[in-house]
């Protein structure tokens, strides 16, 4: 299965089951930009990092390689929504403000990917790119988690998802790094909502499509004995990752 249907035949699942991102984020990336008019959030999916960004740039050109995520997506007048790879687009030389990509830099062909960047990005344009790694549990979910659901899927993960785990400190970007202050990001969820969010990890689907979905059955039963009453809300905190850079020479 190609990595981008990973995600695009469960576009609903992966709209309202993944964690949001923090509203400071965006806020950090219009302060830095050049102006707010423009913005390209490149392999948006559903739109979530489109729809953050419309509410601070004037404009969002939302890219995305399947039609899926994109059919699913929030409709927002300030954004337009196009089928596409991240790797060329139809915006004019020097045209963007920011441009961003949001838990999908791994997939990216990235030789063919910065020179697009570059080419849209304007004098002092900001790149950006983030994501999240593992939920910070402890004690037995924490042990519930690790062994009953990263231990089984284990080798079902794609190697571009180590570049995200290593915090994208594999990835050479051709940008002036910028240190900007980390946003926490969180999420609060039931049982049922953390598990609807377990079942969008691509290895989780490659797993339950080669194995079954036992092993997810047994790591739910164990975690509900833990979580004890399933509709109480949690807090649940994420490894986050982030990127911050400027076009050089400018």
């Amino acid at each position: 299965m190609h990595h981008h249907k990973l995600f695009s035949d469960k576009s609903e699942l992966y709209k309202t089951a993944r964690p949001t991102y923090p509203p400071e984020l965006y806020k950090c990336l219009s302060s830095l930009a050049p102006s707010n008019k423009l913005a390209w959030d490149c392999a948006c999916g559903s739109g979530q990092a489109a729809i953050g960004l419309a509410k601070l740039f004037g404009s969002v050109y939302a890219t995305d390689i399947s039609a899926e995520p994109i059919k699913a997506a929030k409709v927002h007048p300030n954004i337009h929504y196009q089928v596409g790879p991240a790797e060329q687009c139809d915006l004019a030389n020097e045209s963007c403000d920011l441009v961003c990509v949001a838990q999908a830099l791994h997939w990216l062909n990235l030789d063919d990917f910065w020179p697009e960047v570059l080419r849209v990005l304007k004098p002092k344009g900001i790149f950006s790119a983030w994501g999240y790694n593992w939920p910070v549990l402890d004690g037995d979910l924490a042990q519930i988690f690790n062994e009953l659901i990263l231990g089984p899927i284990e080798t079902c993960w794609a190697p571009q998802n180590k570049l995200l785990w290593n915090h994208f400190k594999d990835i050479d970007f051709p940008f002036s790094a910028i240190q900007v202050s980390k946003p926490t990001m969180e999420a609060v969820w039931d049982l049922n909502e953390f598990f609807n969010f377990i079942h969008t990890f691509s290895a989780v689907r490659r797993c339950i499509d080669g194995m079954g979905g036992e092993f997810m059955e047994r790591a739910y039963r164990k975690a509900k004995e833990v979580w004890k009453i399933p509709q109480e809300k949690r807090v649940i905190a994420f490894d986050f990752v982030l990127y911050v850079g400027c076009k050089k020479g400018w």
